[in-house]
């Protein structure tokens, strides 16, 4: 498994799994840990539950159902940190920065490109009062929007083509894939060259930071970091330092945590942490601060380190386990166009929370759930096989 937001701990097709020799930049796969790969498979549907659930409640996030959903990136970020630092730590010599950059990206880049493209699929079926920017915009604004999101090049505010302020318009996720690659070029250039000492120090003042901003500022909470201006920046960047570095750390420590049905019980916490109400009111912000912080320094490394020292012993989890990781990136990157289609739906027709808007709902995640699958098997597999046949194994 190796990502955010979600990628599979270096999981690549049979018919590439081959060893190649130093000079090709190719390396072999290494095992995998398939229960963090099932986990991160359980965070992404959950995002998706939370993301159709605070459609009803209009962003207010004193009331949002599955409150805490929003851990998830930072949950993500963590897996990512630790599962780059197993596949590549004991790898630099084997390979260049430009090796590692080539393999991130050919492991990233083409589900960032089918997510810009769902999502100006879907952009002008999504006209409503929630999003006032789309009916003004010209199908060359939005093309151009789609070619730079493929990229994933961040706009600035004032090419928003929608009207929240995201730096990637058309598929809003994205923003954590940026501040994903930010942290594997800090990595590659800088902190795998730190001791485990210096790596120690370098976390804990990130986590300082992050206490800091939770528990002064004026949220309370880690929601944001998708917008290109000061503020959002600082969000994006106190949410990932910590715990992707924490990963790695972890990774290096390698202080695992046995117990029998680790996926089971790391699932459990993962919805619990997930689901817990809001703590604190808007007088009492710092409250609900303190929680957001030891789910992130403590609750989220601790299913980690569950996750990663269990052992799957039954067909079915090891089944379910590889079919949510499989699907855990595609599912994150392209579910949003769905969101936004259904937040236009909601709004429009003034849908409550109810019966209708949860069997609408559920439907959504059946279906995000199937478009992943296809673009993993039609897409991003086959297209990941060409370009490292083509890139990292040369002769």
């Amino acid at each position: 498994m190796d990502s955010l937001t979600g990628e599979t701990c270096e999981r690549r097709p049979i018919s590439y799994r081959s060893i190649m020799n130093k000079s090709t930049g190719y390396l072999a796969p290494k095992s995998h840990y398939q229960i963090l790969d099932g986990l991160r498979g359980v965070a992404s549907v959950l995002v998706i539950i939370f993301h159709v659930l605070e459609t009803f409640t209009g962003g207010n996030r004193f009331i949002q159902i599955i409150n805490h959903g929003y851990l998830a990136v930072d949950f993500f970020f963590l897996l990512s940190g630790f599962v780059v630092a197993y596949a590549y730590d004991d790898r630099w010599g084997k390979l260049t920065q430009w090796d590692f950059y080539k393999r991130r990206l050919i492991r990233l880049q083409p589900m960032v490109v089918m997510g810009s493209i769902i999502g100006a699929a879907f952009f002008y079926f999504q006209v409503s009062p929630a999003f006032p920017f789309i009916a003004g915009t010209t199908i060359w604004e939005m093309l151009l929007l789609m070619l730079i999101g493929s990229t994933l090049i961040p706009v600035p505010i004032s090419m928003d083509i929608r009207g929240w302020q995201e730096m990637h318009p058309l598929n809003g996720p994205a923003w954590s894939l940026f501040f994903e690659y930010i942290a594997n070029i800090l990595y590659a250039v800088i902190v795998r060259r730190f001791s485990k000492l210096l790596l120690s120090i370098f976390v804990s003042l990130a986590a300082c930071m992050m206490i800091a901003y939770l528990v002064t500022g004026t949220q309370g909470d880690l929601i944001g970091g998708w917008s290109l201006n000061e503020e959002q920046l600082f969000v994006g960047f106190t949410r990932v330092l910590y715990p992707f570095f924490a990963g790695v750390l972890l990774s290096r420590v390698g202080k695992l945590i046995h117990i029998k049905n680790a996926f089971w019980w790391c699932s459990v916490l993962i919805i619990i942490s997930f689901s817990i109400p809001r703590i604190g009111d808007e007088h009492h912000v710092w409250m609900n601060g303190i929680y957001d912080a030891f789910s992130v320094i403590i609750i989220f490394p601790l299913i980690v380190s569950m996750g990663a020292g269990g052992t799957l012993h039954s067909i079915k989890s090891t089944r379910i386990c590889k079919f949510f990781g499989d699907i855990s990136y595609p599912l994150y990157i392209t579910h949003y166009p769905l969101i936004y289609l259904f937040t236009a739906w909601v709004v429009n027709n003034k849908i409550p929370l109810g019966a209708q808007g949860l069997l609408v709902g559920f439907l959504l995640v059946i279906v995000s759930i199937i478009i992943a699958y296809g673009c993993l098997k039609l897409y991003d597999e086959p297209v990941r096989a060409w370009l490292t046949k083509k890139y990292l194994m040369k002769k």
